[in-house]
């Protein structure tokens, strides 16, 4: 069983002060850092400056928001001659004398010295689930420079915690290295109708959608008007989207179709981002989109080096509107206080304290009893994994409260049942001491088509899900050798399957406003 050792950031009386949690890595707080802001928009070379340093450092750490971006750094550190291990969730490549590492976030290493940390898109400290995980890296990341990119949505509330910290910073400020213009009109006017669309897409554009059907329906369509298609949607691993990227750079794409998905992580040759709607489904219900996201998406057009501008459009007219005014409001958000979360050591100290072996509760209690005395810092909303603890609880009462706690950290999603379904069975296998295969190869994976598409996503799902479990617990985990392998399988069949889908007849905006043949 592995535990990430995390410093603990529970006190004794239930409670934390103002400097309870910066103490808590005391590495960092021994180092006197520096701290570099680089804030500005998409295209404005922000990062690009900051990994310069730090491919000139004799070594180095790179905070990803996403595995996909900490492949793509591992990469080019590795093309430009700097060895560099690649640290994430699901897997561990680790280079023999390297002294750089590219990883996600929530895998920082707290005690391990580094010379420079990159802390990627700082504005993720907004995120209700994942926000904790800057947090952390902003106060402990262990690093003598620390440079600190993204956009300037959170900035105010940064410079009070290193104000308090009594650190060094500087902020430079970037502006996009090509125009970013809204289009004077959009694709189809004042009311939308796909056969106004059909005609107007041209060779470079991104088609943006919030739904996999939608994206799917949109691609298979844009196929058939006899554009190339590349596709990009959440569902898809890493390693489909960075073939599906390829297509596109490579021109044998002439059109992308993708979510919001294509935000963070990928750089691509877009000439005009196409919004197909601008209200998403945050979970709860559908919204508009906001400033920062609005941005992020856009900010993808006009790729420098390649276009001397980039253009954004959307369907109709209305929503032209609305992009007009989140492209040029401020995308400050009103982040108060920094999110933080339990680790083992405060859940391990609470159980001892209030004799309780129920992780659900006691992330419940956390949440909702353990106060955070300070003007900057405060828990985090933990509902995923506190929901998570309540079926562990249900299913497996009796197990370890170790064990209880690596497993509500699970990258799953509740709202999927194929998802919950393949964790019990992995929970409840652990449980019973079994021993327990990575998910069976099946026939379909050599066969040619669509129809297994879906299937195919969710098998991805749970060799991801296994691959992280093998990390943990790799007794019972015991085939986390042959990921790879079955990954790489899966991630074919799922490419060519996207080659040939027919989509969903109609998209979702189709449906509710009844204008499209049936």
């Amino acid at each position: 069983m592995t535990i990430d050792h995390q410093p603990s950031i529970l006190s004794l009386n239930s409670s934390l002060s103002t400097v309870d949690y910066p103490a808590s890595f005391p590495l960092a707080r021994r180092l006197q850092r520096n701290i570099h802001f680089h804030l500005g928009p998409t295209n404005s070379g922000k990062t690009y400056h900051a990994l310069q340093i730090l491919q000139q450092a004799k070594s180095g750490v790179y905070l990803a928001p996403l595995r996909l971006l900490a492949m793509e750094i591992r990469d080019r550190l590795h093309e430009a001659g700097v060895p560099c291990n690649l640290i994430t969730g699901e897997e561990r490549d680790i280079i023999p004398g390297a002294q750089h590492t590219a990883c996600t976030v929530e895998m920082m290493h707290s005690g391990r010295e580094v010379d420079v940390a990159i802390i990627d898109e700082i504005q993720m400290l907004h995120d209700a689930d994942r926000g904790y995980a800057w947090t952390a890296a902003l106060v402990g990341v262990p690093a003598k420079e620390v440079f600190v990119c993204g956009s300037d949505a959170v900035t105010d509330a940064c410079l009070r915690v290193i104000a308090a910290l009594g650190e060094r910073y500087d902020i430079t400020r970037l502006e996009r290295k090509t125009p970013l213009l809204l289009e004077e009109y959009s694709i189809c006017g004042s009311q939308y109708n796909r056969w106004r669309l059909k005609g107007k897409l041209q060779k470079g554009d991104a088609v943006i959608a919030f739904s996999r059907k939608d994206v799917l329906t949109l691609a298979a369509r844009i196929r058939q008007w006899g554009f190339g298609v590349a596709t990009i949607y959440g569902a898809l691993s890493p390693e489909v989207r960075r073939t599906e990227a390829r297509r596109f750079v490579s021109g044998e794409a002439d059109v992308l179709v993708a979510t919001d998905a294509i935000g963070m992580g990928l750089n691509l040759p877009i000439r005009r981002v196409v919004f197909s709607a601008i209200h998403k489904f945050d979970g709860v219900a559908s919204r508009p989109l906001g400033a920062t996201e609005t941005r992020q998406i856009a900010g993808r057009a006009g790729r420098y080096g390649i276009y001397d501008i980039g253009y954004v459009t959307a369907f109709e007219d209305d929503e032209m509107l609305h992009l007009e005014h989140m492209l040029t409001t401020s995308d400050a958000v009103n982040l108060g206080k920094l999110p933080v979360a339990p680790n083992w050591p405060n859940i391990s100290g609470l159980s001892n304290r209030l004799h309780n072996n129920r992780i659900g509760e006691l992330l419940t209690y956390f949440c909702e009893r353990i106060g955070i005395d300070s003007p900057l810092f405060e828990v985090a909303h933990l509902e995923g994994q506190v929901n998570l603890g309540h079926i562990i609880d249900l299913h497996v009462p009796d197990l370890s409260l170790a064990h209880k706690f690596i497993f509500s950290c699970a990258p799953i999603s509740l709202d999927k049942s194929h998802e919950l379904d393949y964790f019990l069975l992995c929970l409840k296998a652990f449980s019973a001491n079994l021993k327990k295969p990575l998910p069976a190869d099946t026939q379909w994976l050599d066969s040619r088509g669509a129809q297994y598409l879906e299937k195919a996503e969710a098998l991805g799902k749970d060799i991801s899900l296994y691959a992280w479990l093998a990390f943990k617990f790799p007794q019972t985990f015991i085939e986390g050798d042959l990921v790879p392998a079955l990954r790489n399988k899966v991630s074919r069949y799922i490419e060519q399957a996207l080659l040939v889908q027919a989509g969903y007849g109609e998209t979702s905006r189709e449906i509710f406003y009844d204008n499209g043949p049936r």
